[in-house]
């Protein structure tokens, strides 16, 4: 058993924390500032090659795995989740259905401009009626003249509505009992996306409502079988929730790294607070839980990548690191006193973008019911 890290995912570790602290952190909070989406940051990752890092090279990725994946999602959040999230749900949730469901002939029409992070995807899944239970869809789509017609509506879509957003995969009913994918372009007329939407965290990523109003795509705009379009997205979602634990990893070492530094240069009665037992021990805590959280998301990438079932330990790894970041931000905050609650410190904007982390990619409660069925508890 050896838990270092392989040269090569540590050069990666280095690199991208690199360009986080070089060209993410200094204007991070600018970009939540302004609501502003980072396209130029965007442009830089896609050049590293980020942006479709486990799609082979073949189809115009990186062929990394998902371990390095899960590194660099992490080493992002540690600066800004706004950033990350455009990463992870480009790549996880945008990309991969196209991947792992498509035809070659989809693969071939699409990977390319996404895989090198030239135009970015969405996943439409959730409905203003359908959240955690994805099978209470709505939205239809059925087929006239060699076309699928699609009406209903999808909302908190990432990255649908930037500039460069080529594509959204979405679930329709297509049958009675029957939920099957689509590829609908942008620019499909019929298809209207919301203006952003204004969240209390995560402000610099793209968050559109999604409505299709009588919208038409080529009937080979199905992806994958018919009727297996709920299946194929759950299994996306399994992928999806080590993307949300890195980014849970990597909240609570930013949380962490600035509480820390804090707490040596903060000087009441006489002395750093980092010197106060009170303030000691909390830092001991948010640092051995995150050790253990970081060994769960590893394991979690590390079965992905072995072709093993992944799913039971990458909901383990969401739930728990999503619960940590959730004490961390809150003890870091704490430790920050009054400056804190300031939105000139940067502890503020992690705080308000962790809530999401337990509640996207299924809630808290939803996790303990997929970790439950894995478990063998009964329904």
């Amino acid at each position: 058993m050896d838990f270092d890290l392989s040269p090569e995912h540590e050069l990666l570790r280095d690199t991208v924390r690199q360009f986080a602290l070089e060209k993410v952190a200094p204007i991070a909070e600018e970009l939540d500032r302004e609501h502003r989406f980072p396209y130029e940051i965007v442009a830089e990752l896609a050049e590293l090659g980020l942006l479709g890092m486990t799609i082979p090279e073949e189809y115009g990725g990186a062929g990394t795995d998902t371990l390095s994946y899960a590194i660099a999602i992490e080493e992002l959040t540690r600066i800004d989740s706004s950033v990350a999230i455009t990463v992870a749900a480009h790549h996880s949730l945008g990309t991969l259905p196209i991947y792992l469901f498509g035809s070659e002939e989809q693969k071939r029409q699409w990977l390319p401009e996404l895989a090198s992070g030239r135009k970015l995807a969405a996943f439409g899944l959730t409905e203003p009626g359908a959240g955690s239970d994805a099978g209470a869809t709505q939205t239809t789509a059925r087929l006239e003249n060699g076309e699928w017609v699609i009406d209903g509506s999808k909302i908190f879509i990432t990255n649908a509505g930037t500039d460069i957003s080529a594509c959204v995969t979405i679930t329709a009913r297509t049958g009675d009992g029957e939920i099957s994918a689509l590829i609908v372009p942008n620019g499909t007329p019929g298809y209207v996306i919301s203006a952003p939407m204004q969240k209390l965290g995560w402000r610099a990523s793209d968050t559109r409502e999604l409505s299709f109003q009588g919208a038409r795509v080529p009937e080979g705009n199905l992806l994958g079988p018919r009727g297996e379009g709920l299946k194929q997205f759950l299994k996306i979602l399994d992928g999806g929730r080590i993307s949300v634990a890195a980014m849970g990893v990597g909240l609570a070492q930013g949380c962490y790294d600035l509480a820390s530094a804090y707490a040596k240069e903060r000087k009441q009665f006489g002395k750093p607070i980092a010197a106060f037992q009170a303030v000691q021990q909390k830092l001991v805590d948010i640092a051995t839980e995150i050790e253990a959280s970081r060994l769960l998301l590893y394991r979690a990438a590390w079965e992905k990548d072995q072709g093993r079932d992944f799913a039971q330990t990458a909901a383990m790894a969401k739930l728990y690191s999503g619960e940590l970041s959730h004490r961390a931000a809150n003890w870091a905050l704490q430790i920050h006193g009054g400056y804190g609650f300031m939105d000139e410190y940067a502890i503020s904007r992690l705080y308000r973008d962790q809530k999401i982390l337990e509640i996207g990619e299924g809630t808290n409660e939803v996790q303990r019911m997929v970790i439950a069925r894995h478990l063998g508890l009964p329904s």
